[in-house]
């Protein structure tokens, strides 16, 4: 200690100070990692509302501040409401809430527990109030309240499940907070919201997590080592006779499925908000999902399948793809695009093995000598097309200079 320099003592010193975050096996709600939040940035940040630690204080979303102490103080003047019961509850959990979070909170308890306390009335009373009132500029606005539940799903701001439905449940005249919860889950296909409940509640984590069950309704075959090596793309396989099928009675958006030439995949919306829920709902996968990334390999397969606009117009003119977005002939580019982008900076270990398996297939049926000739004689047929369309056009244009030529 005696021949110590003064950089190892303040090395030393400094790690006394401040000890190296440490991520626990509680910790579910992410900060979104700097290489894919580097992408679309807004798609990861609230708009309306801030919920829980990691965007409180946000001077953008000050203005909802009110709203919320307006909400908090009419959940706890409801019947059966004891806010000392409330505060010593929250108290009690509040070394298990914070561990819940990715990154060092900058709250001493109390604080602490009042951002959650006024976080979590303010999403229950969100939840059980089923009609807008003259001074509730929330359900005032379709549009601020549209907002606000898509701000619910979003990773960075989230509150531990488990908070919220022992909050809930401390108030006895209410039905399952499940029930409420799944209110929050917006339809990402033309199969609506999530009618069934899970199992076993205490195994969501958060809305997103909520949201992202959801899509997968249960849990898939399986996993293998091998990245997804789709070779062609949808146009190049329609060529080859892959027939393209909306599949409506499967209630798994994930659920792909390739036989006799024909891919049957799922129907989905494609909106304005559905790259922000496919972002998040990816997002939470790579962080804490590494091994059951599904909702990411269903991202990577339509991509594969969508490298074109061309390629986005089959699964749209199959309806398989319910869009919304863009306009007029912009319909297959935002589609193309949005899944492309959202595939970007995404690290895999493993995939599902019924994609590596129809991938493999939807490749072999492509080679296949007959199916080749098929697609050749397609694109063959298409460029004679467009070659006697373009003969038709000068033969035009000759003529009009024939007929100038005589009358000038």
């Amino acid at each position: 200690m005696e021949n110590e320099d003064h950089v190892t003592i303040e090395l030393r010193q400094a790690f006394l100070d401040k000890q190296p975050l440490i991520q626990t096996k509680s910790c579910s709600i992410y900060k979104v990692p700097d290489d894919i939040r580097q992408l679309n940035k807004e798609a990861y940040i609230p708009m309306a509302v801030s919920i829980g630690p990691f965007h409180h204080g946000d001077p953008r979303l000050q203005k909802m501040e009110d709203h919320k102490l307006l909400y908090y103080k009419h959940f706890i003047q409801r019947p059966n409401v004891s806010l000392p019961e409330f505060v010593s509850c929250l108290r009690m959990l509040e070394p298990q809430i914070r561990a819940c979070y990715s990154e060092k909170i900058d709250l001493t308890v109390d604080e602490f527990v009042k951002v959650i306390l006024v976080d979590s009335a303010f999403i229950i009373e969100f939840l059980i109030r089923d009609e807008w009132t003259e001074r509730d500029i929330i359900f005032k606005q379709p549009c601020l309240w549209n907002r606000i539940k898509y701000d619910l799903i979003l990773l960075e701001n989230q509150l531990p499940f488990f908070v919220l439905e022992e909050i809930f449940n401390l108030v006895h005249e209410f039905p399952p907070f499940m029930q409420r919860a799944l209110s929050l889950v917006p339809p990402a296909s033309n199969n609506k919201t999530l009618k069934q409940l899970p199992h076993d509640s205490s195994s969501i984590l958060h809305f997103t997590d909520l949201f992202r069950y959801s899509l997968l309704k249960q849990r898939p075959s399986g996993r293998k080592s091998g990245s997804l090596a789709l070779g062609h793309s949808a146009s190049k396989l329609a060529e080859a006779g892959v027939k393209f099928i909306v599949n409506k009675s499967s209630s798994n958006m994930i659920d792909l499925e390739f036989k006799n030439g024909t891919l049957t995949i799922p129907p989905i919306q494609v909106e304005d908000v559905t790259e922000i829920w496919l972002r998040n709902v990816v997002a939470l996968e790579q962080c804490h999902y590494p091994q059951e990334h599904y909702i990411t390999d269903y991202v990577r397969f339509l991509g594969n399948l969508m490298n074109t606009n061309k390629d986005a117009g089959v699964l749209i003119k199959a309806g398989i793809i319910d869009c919304i977005v863009g306009g007029g002939n912009n319909y297959e580019s935002s589609v193309a695009k949005l899944f492309n982008d959202v595939r970007k900076n995404i690290l895999v270990t493993s995939t599902n093995v019924d994609y590596l398996r129809i991938s493999q297939e939807l490749n072999a049926y492509y080679e296949h000598p007959w199916h080749k000739r098929l697609a050749a004689l397609k694109r063959w047929k298409g460029a004679v097309s467009i070659g006697g369309i373009l003969l038709v056009i000068l033969t035009i244009i000759q003529t009009v200079f024939t007929i100038l030529q005589v009358v000038l």
